[in-house]
Formats: C-alpha cells, sequence, structure tokens
C-alpha cells in the first residue's frame, strides 16, 4: 500500500532513506549541509523537481528545531541585510526550476558541487569582509538553493566572512534558512511542485531526520572537523562527476 502511495520501489526507498539519514546527521553536526549531501545523490534516483520540493520540506522540519535551540546566539545584524535578496534569488529559481530542461538543471548542480567542492579543500586565508557582501550572498544562495536545495555555501562563506565564533556561526546561518526555506515552500506550493508523492514521501522520511539531527547533533563537539569536511568534500567531487556523465550520457 505505502509503496503505491510512494509510485516507488522497495530499493529507491531503501536507498533514500539511507541518503537522508546521513544528510541530516552532517546538518545536525554543522548547521548545514543536507542539500550538498542529499541533491546529488538523489539526482541519480530523481529528477530534480521531484527532489528539492521534497527536501524543502524536510530541511525546513529540521530548521525549525534547531532554530529553537540556536536562537540566543543568532547575530541579526549580520543576516538581516541577506535576507530580501535571499527572496529575489528564490523566485528567479522556482521559474527556472518549473520551466528549464531538467537534463540542463542536472549539469548545472554537477558544474556547481564540483566547483565547490574545490573551493572546499582549497587553503583559505582568513578575511573579513562588510555587510555590503549579502548581497551577492543572499542572491546566489536563494537562487541556487531553490534550484538544487544547495544555497547554504554562499551564506557559509558571508557569514565566515564575517569573522563569527562556532556558536554563533552555526544558529546564524540556521536563522537564514528559517526564512529562506519558508519562502521557497510557499514558491513551490504556488508552482504546483507540491504533489500527494511528493508529501507522502515527506511524511515517511521525517523520522528519519529526526534521528539523524540527533546523532549529528550528539557529534558535534566530539568529532575532528576538518577532517569530517574533507571526507565529505571528496564525495561530492565524485557525486559531482558521476553527475556530469549522467546529464550528457
Amino acid at each position: 500500500m505505502l509503496l503505491d502511495l510512494l509510485q516507488l520501489s522497495a530499493a529507491q526507498i531503501v536507498f533514500t532513506i539511507i541518503i537522508i539519514f546521513l544528510a541530516y546527521t552532517v546538518k545536525g553536526l554543522s548547521g548545514f549541509g543536507s542539500g550538498l549531501i542529499a541533491v546529488p545523490l538523489l539526482a541519480f534516483l530523481f529528477p530534480l523537481a521531484y527532489i528539492v520540493p521534497v527536501l524543502g520540506l524536510l530541511s525546513y522540519s529540521g530548521t525549525i528545531m534547531q532554530s529553537y535551540q540556536l536562537r540566543k546566539q543568532v547575530i541579526w545584524k549580520d543576516i538581516i541585510p541577506v535576507l530580501p535578496f535571499s527572496v529575489i534569488g528564490i523566485m528567479v529559481a522556482t521559474w527556472m526550476l518549473v520551466n528549464v530542461d531538467a537534463r540542463l538543471l542536472v549539469m548545472l548542480l554537477a558544474i556547481f558541487i564540483f566547483i565547490y567542492s574545490i573551493y572546499a579543500m582549497l587553503p583559505m586565508t582568513e578575511y573579513a569582509c562588510g555587510r555590503r557582501w549579502a548581497i551577492a550572498a543572499g542572491s546566489l544562495g536563494g537562487l541556487v538553493g531553490a534550484l538544487f536545495g544547495t544555497g547554504g555555501p554562499f551564506y557559509v562563506v558571508y557569514l565566515k566572512l564575517r569573522q563569527l565564533d562556532k556558536n554563533a556561526f552555526r544558529a546564524s546561518i540556521v536563522m537564514i534558512f528559517l526564512v529562506d526555506g519558508g519562502v521557497r515552500i510557499i514558491a513551490y506550493a504556488l508552482s504546483g511542485l507540491y504533489t500527494e508523492q511528493v508529501l507522502w514521501l515527506v511524511a515517511v522520511l521525517l523520522p528519519v531526520l529526526f534521528v539523524g539531527m540527533y546523532v549529528g547533533h550528539h557529534i558535534h563537539i566530539k568529532i575532528d572537523q576538518k577532517r569530517f569536511n574533507q571526507i565529505i568534500n571528496i564525495l561530492l567531487m565524485m557525486s559531482s562527476l558521476a553527475l556530469l556523465y549522467k546529464s550528457i550520457s
């Protein structure tokens, strides 16, 4: 009965559950990264117009929980300038998700993930930036986030350049996602992307999300973050190359 409602095979459901658990363990650990992990892997199984709305609702559920827990550590003066530009990016991306060829979107996703994985592995000098960079961070974060469910890197770069400490960084990026995700969900709903099949899959995956978030939250202070990030970036690079091959084959 459940398989009929989801219109998926048992193998697709099992792989989806594993991917979602890994993705939200990462989110619980760092405050971001669920889309970076889940989207390129799920893109092998489903079209982006199906994946991204599912992750939009799932991520928002986890974000609500995290934003309440971390609300007192948010640096509001750094994130408020980001939000209006994020909304503009989301509106453009939602139109593209509905109207642009699916294979082209997968190719763009693969290129973006590959470039990000290389960037993330490069040794970077610590710089500071002014809040005017919120324009670029918000616009690109909203655009890429709504299109691929992976807009976090732009927000990450901006908040790192604002030189927030570890706890303030995690709380602030979660609060950005609270607003960004809410706007995305409204845009997806108005575009007709929340079908019955999508909503059933979200219901099935919600318990998996909370287990992953719980695990990630409790290993937050125990894991070697640098080594963990290196492993994740290598996996992202490999998945991006496989996606690129898929999009052109």
